[in-house]
């Protein structure tokens, strides 16, 4: 008998839904939010009342194009977090109702652990080559920045984190001081393209271990807009191109440099991207010329899969479900949430 996952993924302001069929991928829908451009991030109380509204027609969407019915489901499982509370419990409260009316088990996810296993998520007549355990992790979103050492689907260490800011913040939040739109990250690196990422360089934290630092650096990027700005008002605009591709190479580089740290210490050679960052056409390239050079496999998820995507959730809901570790009815999602 076939074991059929829905996927609800809510923690920040997409709201998504996916279906996903004897660990195959038939169908993946995201509803996006483009109220928060206004505000040049998420507002918490808008995304959780959009979620609200998007939810059920996503769900609907998702088991449509699937071709699958309620009565095909073996399973329901929800993201319950880290994230924004708020949009985590709408995600939450659909699954649990969803799951008590159809009488199926219900699967809690961990956010982070299902951007690692986006790397299992696989069309049913494609050859798409896996990572193989143990394989090293490169972890890098929004909110989290993470070296994590993966022995099974269900198995990972954390060797290496953010002890402040994140890659994804710091990519947006330097985005937001030249005044580009958000989300930040994907707008500097089409603004790189055509520029000289040797143009200016920007301090790099020295931390000893496989920890990261992103807080100096953005401090540093704004005290270098501030005095380039007093020396010439139009500097941003005149220079554009040389900024994003010179902010975005010291960034690619300590993430870079940390991962080859990691490789080195824990002799693996299976080294996998994962997180909205992972979408940076500097880091793919950066990575994908140091795997050639070091004899590394290197993995990235698709594009559609590297950023919030409820495919993830349902891929890891159903490696859950093969261990049967179903969640109770009155769990309460969380905010902060690690692997």
């Amino acid at each position: 008998m076939s074991i059929t996952i829905l996927g609800i993924e809510s923690s920040c302001d997409d709201t998504a839904a996916a279906v996903i069929e004897d660990g195959f991928i038939l169908s993946s829908k995201i509803a996006s939010q483009e109220v928060h451009r206004h505000y040049g991030g998420v507002v918490p109380e808008l995304a959780s009342r959009a979620h609200q509204q998007n939810i059920i027609p996503v769900v609907e969407m998702a088991l449509k194009t699937a071709g699958k019915t309620r009565n095909d489901l073996s399973a329901v499982a929800f993201t319950r977090g880290p994230g924004l509370l708020g949009s985590l419990l709408v995600g939450a409260s659909f699954a649990k109702g969803f799951a008590l009316a159809r009488n199926i088990p219900l699967i809690d996810v961990n956010h982070l652990l299902a951007h690692v296993l986006a790397h299992f998520i696989q069309e049913k007549e494609g050859t798409k080559s896996l990572p193989e355990f143990p394989f090293l992790c490169l972890l890098v979103s929004g909110g989290h920045t993470q070296l994590i050492i993966v022995n099974d689907y269900l198995d990972m260490k954390i060797i290496g984190q953010t002890i402040d800011d994140a890659a994804g913040e710091a990519f947006d939040k330097c985005a937001k001081v030249m005044g580009l739109p958000y989300p930040g990250g994907p707008m500097i690196d089409k603004y790189a393209q055509p520029g000289n990422p040797l143009a200016f360089k920007f301090n790099k934290p020295r931390i000893e271990n496989l920890d990261f630092s992103f807080s100096g650096l953005k401090t540093s990027f704004l005290y270098f807009l501030r005095d380039s700005l007093k020396e010439n008002k139009s500097f941003i605009e005149d220079h554009r191109h040389d900024i994003c591709a010179s902010i975005q190479k010291t960034i690619t580089d300590i993430l870079t440099e940390k991962l080859i740290k990691a490789a080195i210490e824990t002799g693996i050679k299976e080294i996998a991207i994962a997180g909205g960052v992972a979408a940076n056409s500097a880091l793919r390239t950066r990575i994908s010329g140091e795997g050639l050079q070091r004899k590394w496999r290197v993995f990235f998820p698709e594009l559609q899969y590297s950023t919030d995507n409820a495919a993830m959730i349902a891929i890891t809901g159903y490696y859950k479900y093969m261990k049967s570790e179903f969640a109770p009815l009155d769990i309460s999602p969380y905010a902060r949430f690690e692997i």
